[in-house]
């Protein structure tokens, strides 16, 4: 498969615009409608070789399309905020009148699971250039502003702005600048403290666990005042820089198991200290 291809699952549905068996391409914005018997050659001329694929003509995408990430079984927060966003993105979908104009289905794994809720946006921006766009922490109380400033205007909404797709880590820095000093935001310093002090606190973690450790929807989680007052800054502050989120990522690598690892480690080093001290007492 050609470098830089991503593949995703998402639900279809018979009775929508993205029928079960379809295959979606973006930015190419095209459609192929498959059967399970088409799979295996398709991937071969078209994704592998380049070519066309001679049974079937591509369909021109021209709505929006919203993916969720609702992996339950890869990690429970997505699981669980996932189908939530989905019926919320939906509602307001018919609230604004979008109906066909844009298309929200839950999808597999997109990566970054620790910043559930976990949303892409494909669509065209207002130069006419098709972009996928990548948000994370999305709360139920942020798919309206993305509906409105994302989908509706054609603006990037930079406090949630986790990278764009088909970018490398350097172009999406330089182009999150480049947006951030056109609106008048060029000092990231404050914000980037901002966001330091958050992983300090493990927000990243434990916002999606309730009191009893049982796994809740972030957006749901009443019952943490310091989580709620922690996204509150997060959505007042629009100066995020993508260097930190890129470096927050890898501070969430280090799991429960990591620390008993370590424990398990320091106690017997201290087993064979004492040991060695009894022996040479002898």
């Amino acid at each position: 498969m050609c470098d830089g291809t991503c593949l995703t699952i998402c639900e279809g549905d018979d009775e929508t615009e993205v029928s079960n068996g379809d295959l979606l391409i973006f930015p190419d914005m095209i459609r192929y409608r498959l059967t399970h018997f088409d799979v295996e050659s398709f991937v071969e001329e078209v994704l592998v070789n380049g070519g066309e694929w001679l049974p079937g003509k591509p369909e021109a995408l021209e709505a929006s399309y919203v993916f969720v990430c609702s992996h339950g079984s890869h990690d429970r927060r997505c699981g669980v905020c996932g189908p939530i966003l989905v019926s919320r993105f939906r509602e307001e979908v018919e609230l604004y009148g979008l109906q066909g104009k844009v298309f929200v289905s839950p999808c597999s794994n997109i990566g970054g699971h620790h910043d559930a809720g976990n949303v892409i946006i494909f669509g065209s921006s207002i130069n006419g250039k098709v972009t996928g766009h990548w948000y994370g922490y999305v709360a139920l109380e942020d798919v309206s502003v993305l509906i409105q400033q994302h989908i509706i205007k054609g603006k990037i909404l930079e406090s949630l702005w986790r990278g764009q797709m088909g970018l490398s880590k350097n172009e999406q820095k330089k182009s999150q600048e480049q947006r951030l000093q056109l609106n008048g935001k060029q000092d990231l310093k404050e914000s980037t403290e901002m966001l330091m002090q958050m992983k300090d606190s493990e927000i990243s973690t434990a916002a999606c666990q309730s009191p009893d450790n049982l796994v809740s929807c972030c957006q749901e989680n009443d019952d943490s005042a310091h989580y709620q007052n922690t996204i509150s800054r997060i959505n007042r502050e629009k100066r995020a820089s993508y260097k930190f989120r890129s470096m927050s990522m890898e501070l969430d690598s280090w799991e429960r198991e990591d620390t008993y690892a370590a424990i398990a480690v320091v106690c017997a080093a201290a087993s064979v200290a004492f040991a060695y001290s009894c022996y040479k007492q002898l």
